[in-house]
Formats: C-alpha cells, structure tokens, sequence
C-alpha cells in the first residue's frame, strides 16, 4: 500500500459481514477497503486468489467464478473490473493443478505463447489418472516461466507500474495461491529440498486421548464411514477426512511446501526491486502475511480448518514500513487479519466506520504500544457441527463448538506443542470459567456500530 501517513482512530468478522464460509458470496455492494480508498483516489488493484463468490452460481446470483465460466477466455479477456472496489483485477482460482484453471492466468498463458496450457492441468469434467499422474511426485511438468506465481508477481509489478505513471498512491493486494496443496512445484523449485532431510510433524503418544472425537478420527483412523455421516448436510467440510499419511509421501508434501515458499519469496523479492527502482519504498507501506497455516504431520494432521492449533492460526506477519515501522523488530503483540483494513484507512488518514471491527494497528507498528490483548478466530465452515470459535491471549487459548459440551483449552506457556487439552480438568474449572467470561467480553467488544447514536430517542 503507497500510503499518506494519517491520524490514529480505533474488517469484520464472517459472521458480520455475511461470507460466513467457502463456497458463499460477499454482497457485492458490502463496504470494502478497497472501494474506500478508490473513493480517495488511489488506484486499487487485486492480484492472484480471492475468495470473495463459490464456484458454483445459483440463480439470481451475478457469480463471475463458476465452471465453465472460468475457462472463457473471451469472458475474461473483457474483464478486469471494476470489482468488490477494485478499479482492476486479474484472477485465477485453482491451486496447483486443479481443474477451475483459467481466467486472467490462462489467457496470460495464452499471450506468452503457452497454446497448450491445458495438458499441464485437471481435466474438466474430472480425469482421476490423470489427476494421479500429476500429483504423484509433486514435480510439476508445468515450465517454471508459466507457472502462476510468476504471473501474480509479473501482474502486481504492472500494476504498480501503472499507478506510478499515474502519479496516484496504490492499494495492491498480491494474493500468490502458494504454499497450499495439492503440493506440486516446478523445476527448480522441486529439487530444492531433499525429502529425506526435511523435518515433518509428529503425533504425541496420548495427545487426542482428551480431544473431541474428530481429532482422533482424523489423525488416528482411516473411519471414511463416520467423516461421511458427521459431514452429511454440512457442505465440503476442510479437514473433514481421515488424514493420516505414510512418511515417505508426507517428506514429499513438506520438501514441495519448502520449495513453494521458496518460489513466492524470489517473485516478492522482484516486488520489492520495483519499488526501489521507482523510488516508491520510503512510502509504500508493505504487508506479508496469510489467511491459514497448514498442518505436515502435527498433531497427525494434513490439512486444515477444524482444527484451531497454533500450527493453522498463527500466521506469518511482516510489516515494512521505512521511517514509521522501526526496522529489525520483534514482536510476540496479538494481530489479527480483521486489524489489516482499519490499520490501511488510518495509514492513508481515513476515517474507520463503526461496522469495521479490528483495531488501529499502527500505534503498534510504529511505537510498539500494544493495542491488542487477545484474539477470536470464527470458523463456520459446517452449518452446525463444525460452528466454532476461538478465544487467545497471550497464555491460553479456549475454542467453543456450536451444540458441543467438548472443547478445548490449552496452556500456551506450560504447553506450547498443545498436547494436553485441560478443558475437563478438574482443577482447571475456575480458569475455563475466567477464560470463557473472557470470551463472551471479547464478543461483545467485536459487535460493529455502523452508526453511532446521535439522540437519546
């Protein structure tokens, strides 16, 4: 973000703003960061993956990102915005290879010559052998100079360009789709890691014996039986299966992760070059972070969702900002991804509605006054069975399920691997009761005011 410093004032949660989960619709005339600062003259752009409509439309519904739509070309050859407030957009959905391949990443294919794009992707309607050919070593066919992490870096470069030739300041968000599975990388980046030498997550002998059942029947079992009746009615639950994997294909999985993380570290590093070269990093307020972890043998785990450890909430964060944000600081300060967008309206000296819920970052960043104490993480990825939510502070965590008298509570202090669930501990009863006022403080602070009361009737 190309940023005017501004004043210090005090994003909502799923449950406020109404994308309660995967596979929903933003309204898209909900407020938005980005049609704010557009609003305020700074050119807006997104970049790579959003989440913000399903993959499938129902009637009535102007949905952009739905089979076969993705893959027409013409559509999207006409298409760059405006959207959900960015002036210009460029898009792709899929991960890896996934079959929902297209839009702007396809037709960029398609203009660096790339005709036969397709071979190198899922079939759609879905081919299974070729789907298991693909996957199978977690090296991808796919030429490196195709791949689209280069396309999100290429594209964000321009963007940049472009506002910069505008002489505007710029909102980018440069949304790369790695690292995430299906874990496959190109040339070189697959041959950057060794398998036999990575490090990949254990379980702890014991660590679900006090832990909901799905804990163990993901991490333990391969009782397909039961996530099928547990999920029934419930959607594409994520992390909803039995997950266990041989140690062999779970090395694979974690040296292709290293190599991804390694391939978006140089693009960014190219990001950063352009900056400089245009003379823009002195006032570009920059952030580096993710919406997810994701679990390579912790806890048992593979994938992600319903399973609030540390291992899939925290998440990278870094903020550069030359002469606000003092360079080279460590902070263990709570964020939360809600804080982003009222800390990006307070940078550019905009006013913070009352329906945004997170908090004014910037005292932190640029003076390290702690603003936050702890954190809630929504997760309503089921229409009930998996409804949850969790509270952090700088020592516990607590997370609550919809209908459930299970849960969970950790000591991040005496147990930072959290293998030992204290919820029904019997001396802990007094510390679940403090800690589940503290939740239901929490909540009610997290409560927007779209607008503030101006009379007494």
């Amino acid at each position: 973000m190309h940023a005017r410093p501004g004043q210090h004032p005090d994003r909502a949660y799923p449950s406020q703003h109404g994308a309660w989960s995967l596979g929903t619709k933003l309204d898209e005339h909900a407020p938005t960061v980005s049609g704010r600062l557009a609003a305020a003259g700074y050119a807006t752009a997104l970049v790579g993956k959003a989440h913000f409509q399903p993959l499938a439309s129902r009637p009535g519904w102007e949905s952009l990102e739905c089979q076969p739509t993705l893959r027409d070309l013409d559509f999207w050859r006409n298409f760059h915005g405006p959207w959900y407030g960015f002036e210009r957009v460029e898009v792709a959905r899929m991960h890896a290879a996934e079959s929902h391949v297209g839009q702007h990443y396809a037709l960029w294919m398609e203009e660096k010559g790339f005709a036969n794009w397709r071979d190198y992707f899922e079939d759609w309607p879905p081919n299974p052998e070729k789907r298991r050919a693909i996957y199978a070593s977690r090296r991808w066919a796919l030429p490196e100079e195709f791949h689209y992490t280069v396309w999100t870096g290429e594209k964000t470069i321009a963007e940049i360009r472009r506002a910069a030739a505008q002489q505007r300041p710029f909102f980018i968000w440069a949304s790369f789709h790695d690292p995430h599975p299906p874990y496959l990388v190109p040339a070189p980046w697959a041959d950057l890691y060794d398998p036999a030498q990575v490090t990949v997550g254990r379980m702890q002998p014991g660590e679900h014996d006090r832990n909901p059942e799905h804990f163990r029947k993901a991490a333990i079992g391969n009782d397909g039986a039961w996530w099928q009746r547990v999920n029934e009615g419930e959607g594409a639950v994520h992390g909803g299966h039995p997950q266990h994997r041989e140690e062999e294909e779970l090395r694979k999985d974690v040296a292709a992760y290293y190599g991804m993380v390694s391939f978006v570290d140089r693009l960014i590093g190219l990001i950063l070059d352009e900056l400089d070269r245009l003379g823009l990093t002195g006032n570009t307020l920059v952030v580096f972070t993710a919406d997810h972890g994701h679990f390579l043998g912790q806890h048992g785990l593979t994938a992600k969702a319903i399973h609030h450890y540390e291992d899939l909430i925290r998440v990278p964060f870094v903020v550069r900002w030359p002469g606000w944000v003092p360079a080279g600081r460590v902070s263990d300060h709570l964020q939360s991804l809600v804080d982003l967008v009222p800390t990006f309206l307070a940078a550019a000296g905009l006013e913070i509605p009352g329906r945004m819920t997170g908090v004014n970052q910037l005292p932190d960043w640029t003076e390290g006054r702690e603003v936050r104490s702890w954190s809630v993480i929504e997760n309503h990825h089921g229409y009930r069975r998996f409804h949850l939510r969790t509270y952090v502070n700088r020592r516990y965590k607590i997370t609550v399920y919809r209908e459930w008298e299970t849960g969970e509570l950790f000591d991040l202090d005496a147990d930072p691997g959290e293998t030992t669930n204290l919820w029904d501990d019997p001396e802990c009863a007094g510390l679940k009761t403090k800690l589940l006022h503290a939740f239901l403080q929490a909540t009610l602070q997290s409560e927007p005011v779209p607008m503030p009361r101006i009379a007494g009737a």
